[in-house]
């Protein structure tokens, strides 16, 4: 279909000729002129001799002629002899009289080279005596020959541009088939060397030398205390027992677990580098006995997987060990260093709350056992318990003398208002008089004035009111600290993050790793990845460099 399909567009129209005149028609030379102009040609037959020919000459010629026709030449073999005829002068009626003459002059009709090998230098035919005697004319005759011979049916040229196009077509095909072939040959071996046999390799250690292991998985979660007495206010309120609020510790916590000193600390109490340098592993997952720390930490990556979920808050770990026993081992010494962490990590700020409400509390209470005993030592030194109580005694002893005195005033008065009063009985009363304002006088001035050597009662009074305030300022400070100490030793509470356990380590009883099929499946998918991303650089490299 394709080469028929191909064809058509290289079809060339065939010109269109007349039909060609058939030998032995009526009037066929009649009315048409045979180029020898009036004259008639040797071997012609007369035009009123419409009978066969005759002699025995004539007779071989037409067996010759016949025997040639049922050869099957073709149209182009016919015009080669006849130009060859021409070149040589023989007198042809005919292509196939044209072949006869040549093949009795001892010339190969359809030989090319015949053609070159007869021409002279100056461009003129060479001509052999048998040929010049067959034509027995003059030269320069037969340059006249009469065009009778019997147009032959070729192909045509839209066939043969068909014919030619199909050869070109299937050798195209051919070429492109050979060419497909080579590069499905080269593409195989390509990816036989770069995919098949780096997935093969790596099959067979995976199920052939890559040593068992087992892994434990383990989950546990950070949780904070709930201060039963009050929330706290705020975002922190909001955040307090959702996973967002110990997500920090939790992050701590993972990081301590993947860290050196967590490796260092496991390979000093339970043997890290001992276990994964065994002889009895492989030596892909093998450790050396003299390695760096670098190169254990690796190894410790590697088979310790620590991740930390945010969603759920929950620490996830999975220990991988050569044994199941170990593998547990380890999954507890790592829980048990999580725990020591978590508490290392709410401790310092426990104590520094707890230190400064607790300094504060102490602080308070020896300032307010001074005050008080400054108030203790000035009612020892001035004999007073309290000033207030002291004023208050002296006013009433002023009061109640005060009310004797005018008592006694009145007595007097009336006394006097006799118009012979009675002396004996008033010098008593104005003696008792006088001894009251004395009296009176002496209590004014104690509330006023010092006593020989002391201090007055103001001062006493100002001195013990001042330590008196002193004492109830330290105990309200007292009071505050004890309530700061109260309210930081809640506070601590709250901040202590216990770690709990989710899921316990439980030994396993089947090898987890290597997983084979899909790590060499895994493996394939790499390997012929690489090799398309190198096959697909070097094409683009190539239709750069052919542009």
């Amino acid at each position: 279909m394709t080469m028929k399909l191909t064809a058509k567009r290289f079809r060339i129209r065939r010109p269109e000729f007349p039909p060609a005149p058939v030998e032995g028609d009526a009037g066929l030379f009649d009315n048409h002129d045979d180029g020898f102009g009036s004259g008639i040609f040797p071997t012609a037959k007369p035009a009123n001799q419409t009978g066969p020919a005759t002699g025995p000459a004539e007779s071989a010629s037409e067996d010759a002629i016949e025997a040639i026709r049922h050869e099957g030449l073709t149209g182009r073999q016919l015009r080669m002899a006849r130009n060859l005829a021409q070149k040589h002068g023989l007198p042809a009626t005919s292509d196939f009289d044209a072949i006869r003459l040549l093949r009795a002059a001892g010339i190969n009709p359809f030989q090319r080279s015949s053609m070159l090998d007869l021409v002279t230098g100056a461009g003129t035919p060479i001509q052999t005596e048998d040929s010049r005697a067959l034509a027995k004319l003059p030269p320069g005759a037969g340059d006249k020959l009469p065009q009778t011979i019997k147009p032959i049916q070729v192909p045509s040229t839209e066939a043969r541009a068909e014919v030619n196009h199909a050869a070109e077509i299937m050798k195209i095909q051919r070429d492109l088939a050979r060419r497909r072939r080579r590069k499905s040959v080269l593409m195989m071996m390509r990816l036989t060397f770069f995919v098949v046999l780096p997935t093969i390799v790596t099959g067979w250690y995976y199920y052939m030398v890559a040593t068992p292991l087992y892994a434990t998985k383990t989950e546990f979660v950070i949780q904070q205390s709930q201060n039963p007495t009050g929330g706290a206010g705020g975002l922190s309120g909001l955040l307090q027992g959702s996973p967002m609020a110990t997500s920090q510790d939790s992050i701590a916590v993972q990081g301590y677990l993947q860290s050196r000193e967590a490796m260092l600390r496991l390979d000093q109490d339970h043997g890290f580098r001992e276990h994964y340098s065994a002889p009895e592993i492989d030596p892909i997952q093998r450790l050396e006995p003299d390695a760096t720390l670098e190169a254990a930490y690796k190894v410790y990556q590697r088979n310790f997987q620590i991740s930390y979920d945010p969603t759920e808050g929950l620490v996830k770990m999975e220990v991988i060990a050569t044994t199941p026993e170990k593998s547990v081992e380890f999954a507890d010494a790592l829980i048990e260093y999580a725990e020591g962490q978590v508490d290392h990590l709410t401790q310092r700020l426990r104590e520094d709350q707890m230190r400064g409400a607790r300094e504060g509390y102490v602080d308070a209470e020896a300032k307010m056992l001074v005050s008080q005993r400054r108030v203790v030592e000035l009612q020892e030194k001035f004999k007073v318990v309290s000033s207030e109580v002291e004023v208050t005694l002296i006013t009433a002893q002023i009061g109640q003398l005060e009310t004797m005195l005018s008592q006694d005033r009145l007595s007097l008065q009336q006394m006097k208002s006799n118009a012979r009063p009675n002396a004996a009985r008033m010098e008593p009363l104005e003696r008792r008089i006088g001894a009251l304002e004395f009296e009176i006088a002496a209590l004014r001035a104690k509330l006023t004035e010092g006593s020989e050597g002391g201090e007055s009662l103001p001062q006493v009074q100002s001195e013990l009111l001042v330590a008196q305030a002193d004492v109830q300022t330290r105990q309200l400070m007292l009071a505050q600290a004890i309530q700061s100490m109260e309210t930081a030793r809640a506070e601590a509470n709250r901040q202590t993050r216990y770690l709990s356990l989710s899921v316990k380590p439980i030994l396993p009883d089947e090898a987890t790793y290597p997983r084979a099929f899909e790590s060499t499946l895994v493996a394939m998918l790499i390997f012929a990845g690489i090799y398309l991303m190198i096959s697909m650089t070097a094409a683009i490299l190539r239709e750069q460099i052919s542009a």
